[in-house]
């Protein structure tokens, strides 16, 4: 891992690095929020999945509208408790921890999302 990667851990020995932050911090992820996250993603799949389908077969383009509409209002729920969750952790110990960059590359992440 190279000075411009950190590394995410979680109980249960998983653990994910972001190459594009430059800061060191681990935290926790609740193994119940992530399985809602990870449900929510897989809904989002099937549900765009089934877009893939309908344009494939040529369903009115009104339908598949409806469809994309589910994929996105599924994308942002997983973005709001994505947002929800890190601020409760992970902001909350950089915050102790005053460790500002952390914040601030989280307030561009939200704007990024918004």
């Amino acid at each position: 891992m190279s000075a411009e990667d950190h590394m995410h851990a979680a109980s249960g020995n998983s653990a994910h690095t972001h190459e594009e932050d430059r800061t060191r911090h681990s935290h926790y992820h609740d193994p119940a929020e992530k399985k809602r996250q990870l449900n929510r993603i897989a809904r989002a799949i099937g549900h765009l999945n089934h877009v893939k389908s309908m344009i494939e077969n040529d369903v009115d383009c009104a339908d598949v509208l409806i469809q994309l509409a589910a994929v996105n209002a599924a994308l942002r729920g997983l973005g709001k408790e994505i947002i929800n969750e890190h601020m409760h952790h992970c902001i909350t110990h950089a915050i102790e921890d005053g460790d500002l960059q952390a914040v601030e590359e989280f307030q561009k992440a939200v704007q990024k999302f918004i």
